[in-house]
């Protein structure tokens, strides 16, 4: 027994140690593959394949807390979080951005509402669409009968929105004429000597006026002569609207001539001098009258026709 000598060596060497490693990682291979075989098989036992269960698990659960820590690190840097206090000061921010931004798209400019009342007052009278369809009349009469107390037409003028005249004729009375009442109609005598038959002249005159807006100063009594009455809602007697005498600062109820009118608006002089009117510087006058209150006066008339 004592001839028996065993050589033992503890300390082994590195060499060998590193030459182990590969065959116990063979050997680990082979018996993976060999599992994994069985298992697709189906001759793997329940408990093999609950523990390898098990296992997967927590190497799966070990793999999402990983990824879950590493996509909150993502997360975080695209979307910060907020606190409360935060949260709400941001969304006070952007409502009070969308106030102003509603309250720019709303609120109009001046160019703008004016352009919109034009247009809702083009809807309700379409003549407005057209400044062709606007003019202005007036005319001059004559007395006949005795002492001259009839009225009759003598000349009659028809002005555009413009200004531009398109009718200006003197007129022959049916009846002998007794006064020619010079000094404000400025007819006379010798006008009349060639001046249209009135019944020629009448359906010139009412050629002209049919389907338009005829603006005049206390036209009533230019349509009494022409032995002719015009729809109201086309009529626009300068003699019967407040508004200027407001902006004339006369009073409301009161008739003021067109002459007055013309001086305290426009600080122009008409019907000056001894030669009397001239039926087309009044007509131009009357139409400068209404357009200087035009939008006004025209939504008047709409909300009267109950649009």
């Amino acid at each position: 027994m004592s001839g028996i000598m065993l050589n033992l060596d503890f300390n082994g060497s590195s060499h060998d140690r590193r030459q182990m490693k590969p065959a116990g990682n063979a050997k680990h291979k082979r018996f993976v593959k060999r599992r994994r075989n069985l298992e697709r098989r189906g001759l793997l036992n329940k408990k093999q394949n609950t523990n390898n269960f098990h296992k997967e698990g927590h190497r799966n659960n070990h793999w999402h807390k990983q990824n879950k820590r590493e996509d909150d690190s993502k997360a975080g840097a695209v979307f910060p979080k907020f606190s409360s206090a935060q949260c709400e000061l941001s969304m006070k921010s952007s409502h009070s951005v969308q106030a102003e931004t509603d309250k720019k798209s709303i609120v109009p400019s001046c160019s703008t509402s004016c352009k919109e009342s034009t247009s809702a007052l083009q809807r309700v009278v379409p003549s407005l669409r057209n400044p062709q369809k606007y003019i202005a009349l007036d005319c001059e009469m004559v007395g006949t009968g005795p002492k001259g107390h009839c009225s009759e037409l003598a000349r009659c003028s028809i002005v555009t929105y413009d200004g531009d005249v398109i009718y200006d004729k003197f007129i022959k009375p049916v009846n002998l004429v007794t006064d020619y009442r010079t000094r404000w109609s400025g007819i006379r005598k010798h006008d009349l000597y060639k001046a249209t038959p009135f019944k020629q002249a009448q359906r010139e005159i009412l050629k002209i006026l049919s389907g338009k807006v005829v603006v005049g100063h206390d036209v009533r009594n230019d349509f009494k002569v022409l032995h002719y009455s015009h729809p109201e809602y086309l009529t626009r007697d300068t003699s019967r609207m407040p508004l200027l005498n407001q902006k004339a600062g006369l009073p409301e109820d009161r008739t003021a001539s067109l002459k007055i009118l013309t001086k305290l608006l426009f600080n122009k002089d008409i019907q000056v001098g001894k030669k009397g009117h001239s039926s087309v510087e009044d007509a131009i006058a009357t139409m400068e009258l209404y357009k200087l209150v035009e939008l006004e006066w025209e939504r008047t008339v709409a909300s009267k026709s109950g649009h």
